[in-house]
């Protein structure tokens, strides 16, 4: 079998890629937990300044990595270059603050005994990455988790093995030895089968609930600890006192970023409703403002759409949900043109049941509530599965902060879109996942916290 790669904005194939069998994918285990037991003895200050070496190849080779990006998912050229920028920002982090973030702690016991908690690496780590953020979502996971001293499988997500192929050779141009991150060009099949060996000793996901299910339950068969970043449908909770304009404009980055294929993308606007009408027309405009087109022209705000099944099914929920009695403000129907492109969109007056109230709209459909007061919002904010990220708008921060601790979420912003920052954990609850990425709260997760007693 064969994985074929087309670029979404014009529908033209790009690349194949040779499925890996099962020898080729025995040796890469292989190699993999050969190359733990060298790679976890060298002191954590050396690995750590290899990542500096990661990020000059990012930036040196960064037009190419964007490129690739824009090609492969039709991500817009500008935010595929900042992509890199931030990937190479996560490596300098870890770079910092690794060794420091990992060191032994000293606890107290008894008088003459030494004793203390060391952070240990667990082994082989298979990474199961998604698409539409093809560099973040690995360099996240690896610039913190191959450091602690574990090595890194991963099996990306087969629109974009160019990427991940771009991944491997970073790290190996960094002077990173075989077998400290590998990719693997596996099926959902391969991938457990992946799951199940016992070379391999943890999980970390990023994709669908559907997928994290599955996962969490191959992992938690074998005992093996996982961390799952899940999808989102992100409440944007604009208060009466909000500065309308200011807010519409935020609105429309925070729902349009990345084509709208994000998890933590704002999806849910929870409007005051003496506001409401106020802000639906600004954030309407903001939207009619974006350019949608080619991804690789650095005027465009809005690419296609990755996938042909992504586009349907994203129109599908736009339809049951008008279906159920939602209205169309703006947007509606994919464009009438080659590539896979659905326009900003707008739906109010949205029916508790349908899709855009309780799925996740993984495209640029943003769907509109109108409140009478805090309380309702939070309980629309909450009336979700999902737990990820969450944002409220408002002159009076301290209101803003009250409010944000009320909302079911893995992280709150005020007056600050929803994002992910290396210096800050990130991390879902709910139907959102389980577990944290970044911060010292992060490079944790795959270690073996032992208890060290010398007396």
């Amino acid at each position: 079998m064969a994985f074929e790669t087309t670029n979404p904005a014009t529908e033209a194939p790009l690349a194949t890629y040779d499925q890996h069998d099962d020898d080729t994918i025995g040796s890469m285990l292989q190699t993999a937990s050969d190359r733990f037991d060298a790679w976890r003895d060298r002191p954590i200050e050396e690995r750590a300044a290899m990542l500096e070496d990661v990020a000059d190849v990012l930036r040196d080779g960064k037009a190419e990595y964007a490129a690739r990006m824009t090609r492969e998912v039709g991500k817009p050229i500008e935010q595929a270059s900042a992509e890199v920028e931030k990937c190479a920002w996560v490596c300098e982090y870890y770079a910092e603050r690794a060794p420091e973030q990992l060191q032994d702690e000293r606890i107290g016991s008894v008088p003459g005994a030494k004793t203390y908690v060391s952070y240990e690496p667990l082994g082989p780590v298979l990474a199961i990455m998604p698409w539409n953020f093809p560099l973040w979502q690995v360099f996240r996971f690896a610039a913190p988790h191959l450091t602690a001293g574990n090595v890194g499988l991963l099996k990306h997500a087969s629109n974009v093995f160019g990427c991940a192929q771009d991944i491997e050779s970073i790290f190996r141009e960094a002077g990173y030895p075989k077998g400290a991150l590998t990719s693997m060009q596996i099926d959902r099949d391969q991938t457990a089968e992946v799951i199940a060996d016992d070379r391999v000793r943890a999980v970390t996901l990023t994709g669908s609930t559907r997928a994290g299910r599955a996962v969490a339950a191959q992992s938690g068969d074998q005992l093996k600890p996982t961390v799952l970043e899940l999808g989102g449908s992100d409440p944007f909770v604009v208060l009466e006192d909000a500065p309308i304009d200011d807010v519409a404009e935020k609105a429309a980055t925070a729902r349009t970023l990345n084509s709208g294929q994000s998890c933590i993308a704002a999806k849910r606007f929870i409007v005051h409703e003496d506001v409401a009408e106020e802000f639906i027309e600004a954030f309407t405009s903001e939207l009619g403002d974006l350019t949608v087109g080619d991804p690789s022209d650095p005027e465009t705000d809005v690419g296609p759409q990755a996938r042909h099944d992504l586009l349907v099914e994203l129109h599908e929920q736009v339809t049951a949900s008008v279906e159920a009695g939602a209205s169309v403000h703006c947007g509606g129907e994919p464009l009438d043109r080659e590539g896979h492109f659905y326009p900003p969109t707008v739906l109010t007056d949205v029916p508790d049941g349908c899709p855009a109230a309780e799925e996740e709209l993984f495209g640029p459909v943003a769907a509109v509530f109108v409140v009478a007061d805090e309380d309702e919002a939070v309980a629309v904010a909450n009336d979700s599965d999902f737990g990820l990220g969450a944002s409220v708008w408002t002159a009076d921060s301290d209101r803003g902060e009250a409010l944000a601790h009320r909302i079911e979420s893995g992280a709150a912003f005020v007056n600050q879109i929803t994002k992910s920052d290396p210096r800050l954990p990130f991390g879902g609850i709910k139907d959102s996942g389980y577990g944290t990425e970044l911060s010292h709260h992060g490079i944790r997760e795959f270690t073996a916290r032992r208890t060290i007693w010398v007396e």
